[in-house]
């Protein structure tokens, strides 16, 4: 009697390790081990082995689980009576084969399975004569496993749950610029550029004088558009550098000294991210804005485009 009841035990055991196996390594995704294994995650390369050929694994585990019930109430009727050996095999796969292994092996998902990938390697040979066809048949109905993949908006909570968790994981400032960097990508030109009637611009057709130079000093910006008030448009742009140790600049007009082949004009409606890869491309500072109608409506700058990344105010630099 007493064997009958080691055997049992030894089933109760086995079916929870299936019942807990099957739980956790289906709760973890290929994508999730493939992210673990190039960070250098050891246990999550055994893993990758047993994970790959999820529905082959599915049933094996489920028929192995399976099999563990059937062997132990063959048993319990053996020990005792049919309504106390269902009633105690009820009880005995509640608590040790499913409530028990579902509280622990989520929690310790890469490292149980590392450590008893001999047994499910065991399995796998065992049942492989049943469990192969229908895996293969599951393959052919539903396809192999989707990756899975976030959307921006839940990668953001991802990281905003982090930092709020407290873990030390990710800081506010960290936060603050990834979410900015995600949410760019999002916004138009017109969102962040200065609007006409904020930029400092110079009137076509003006004549350099020491007030202006003066001017141009006070203000303390190195690119300068030049504006056509009757065309609505930007001739140029005048380099305040361009300005340094010329002689003989008074009284000239600024349309003869401003750069009229380096401008980058965009639409109002352009994404920031087209934009920064443009400036970037074209190693500029600066773009010009228009709309519709191809009139001037302001400037959008590098600083404006990292100034919606970071989230904070770079008050001190002049454009």
């Amino acid at each position: 009697m007493w064997y009958n009841i080691l055997i049992v035990i030894m089933l109760v055991i086995l079916s929870g390790t299936f019942a807990g196996l099957t739980l956790s390594l289906f709760g973890i995704r290929l994508t999730t081990l493939e992210r673990k294994m190039k960070l250098g995650n050891a246990n999550a390369a055994k893993v990758y082995k047993l994970r790959k050929k999820g529905n082959l694994l599915l049933c094996t585990l489920l028929l192995a689980n399976v099999t563990c019930y059937t062997i132990m109430a063959i048993f319990l009727g053996s020990l005792t009576t049919g309504i106390i050996a269902g009633f105690v095999g009820t009880s005995l796969a509640f608590i040790f084969g499913e409530i028990l292994p579902q509280a622990i092996f989520p929690r310790y998902t890469v490292l149980l399975g590392a450590r008893l990938r001999w047994l499910v390697w065991i399995a796998l040979v065992v049942y492989f004569p049943i469990a192969f066809p229908i895996s293969w048949l599951l393959d052919k109905i539903i396809g192999e496993e989707p990756p899975l993949l976030w959307t921006k908006k839940e990668i953001e909570e991802i990281i905003k749950f982090h930092e709020v968790s407290g873990n030390g994981i990710i800081d506010k400032d960290e936060e603050r610029i990834v979410l900015g960097a995600l949410s760019f990508s999002d916004k138009k030109v017109e969102a962040i550029m200065i609007p006409l009637n904020n930029v400092f611009y110079l009137e076509s057709g003006t004549k350099i004088n020491l007030q202006l130079l003066n001017q141009i000093r006070s203000k303390g910006f190195s690119r300068i558009p030049i504006y056509n008030t009757n065309e609505r448009k930007i001739i140029g742009i005048l380099y305040a550098k361009n300005l340094i140790g010329l002689a003989d600049i008074d009284g000239k007009l600024i349309d003869d000294l401003c750069s009229k082949d380096s401008q980058i004009i965009v639409n109002t409606q352009m994404e920031l991210d087209s934009l920064l890869n443009l400036l970037v491309k074209r190693k500029m500072h600066m773009a010009l804005v228009i709309d519709a109608d191809k009139n001037f409506r302001g400037v959008v700058t590098m600083e404006d485009i990292m100034e919606e990344i970071l989230k904070t105010e770079l008050e001190d630099l002049k454009l």
